[in-house]
């Protein structure tokens, strides 16, 4: 067996891993770049001269996300494949939670779920506009901050009670057994006079997570599973294990964030040619 590597090229960053000849995992990374040619190369030259591969030693690249489209021809004479985004996103992980199945969700731009089983049975399920795209435009209309690190940095300080409706705010008896006080009745449905920037920010963060979550609960009662391997850009911030924290205890489920799940998709990618190895 040969060193094969995945490229996962989104829009304005490429990511790229690889599996060494003896199965071994070579640290992911990611470089951005405003164009896909220049940051898939760039991230290829990176990548072999960081961990030391000789390009002869390359079986294929395989190749995925919204930008592949751009890379038609061989890269550096290596035979370059180009793979359907979603079944990576399912392979990728599992092979991250140690899982044999799950609903994966990839919470990139907009968001994929995607039902997968013993890492050969992978199933689009379906999806939502609401995403990363959303959180840095919401957050530009509303607060003026469009920069990620600056959202996240701002989250810290909010007060998700300045922001969202909870049903404790409506009623002071129980409804029903499943709807906890402290649940979201409505998100941005208290709005108070006095909410800033940073309270902005994480109700942002908050319905989008909770609205990705409640969808990924419904893909995972309607495949009969508990475990929601969450991937993607989005699983990385920090806000986030909070709120799927609090919706595995609501809802019943096991929501995984796994290490290196930002890396999901292109994992995937490249675990697609070992299988084709043998």
């Amino acid at each position: 067996m040969k060193t094969v590597i995945g490229i996962d090229v989104g829009g304005s960053t490429t990511k790229i891993v690889g599996f060494s000849p003896s199965g071994d995992l070579i640290e992911p990374f990611f470089v951005r770049a405003n164009d896909q040619l220049t940051s898939a190369y760039g991230a290829l030259g990176r990548f072999t001269a960081e961990n030391g591969i000789d390009l002869a030693t390359v079986e294929k690249i395989m190749i995925t996300g919204v930008g592949s489209t751009f890379l038609s021809q061989p890269m550096y004479n290596i035979p370059c494949k180009h793979l359907v985004e979603f079944p990576c996103v399912g392979l990728g992980g599992l092979y991250l939670s140690g899982l044999n199945r799950a609903v994966v969700v990839s919470m990139g731009t907009g968001t994929a779920l995607v039902y997968a089983e013993n890492q050969k049975e992978c199933r689009y399920l379906g999806g939502t506009g609401v995403g990363g795209g959303t959180l840095l435009g919401l957050s530009k209309l509303l607060t003026g901050m469009h920069d990620i690190d600056a959202i996240i940095e701002s989250a810290k300080n909010g007060d998700l009670k300045k922001i969202d409706l909870r049903v404790s705010d409506i009623t002071r008896n129980d409804i029903h057994p499943d709807l906890a006080p402290d649940l979201t009745a409505a998100n941005f449905g208290k709005v108070s006079d006095l909410a800033d920037k940073n309270d902005i920010t994480l109700g942002l963060m908050n319905m989008i997570f909770e609205t990705i979550g409640m969808q990924a609960v419904f893909a995972a009662r309607s495949c009969g599973v508990r475990d929601i391997v969450l991937t993607g850009n989005l699983s990385t911030i920090l806000q986030a294990a909070s709120v799927f924290d609090a919706l595995n205890r609501l809802f019943d489920v096991n929501f995984v964030i796994p290490p290196r799940s930002q890396f999901a998709t292109v994992i995937g990618a490249a675990l697609t040619a070992r299988e084709e190895q043998g």
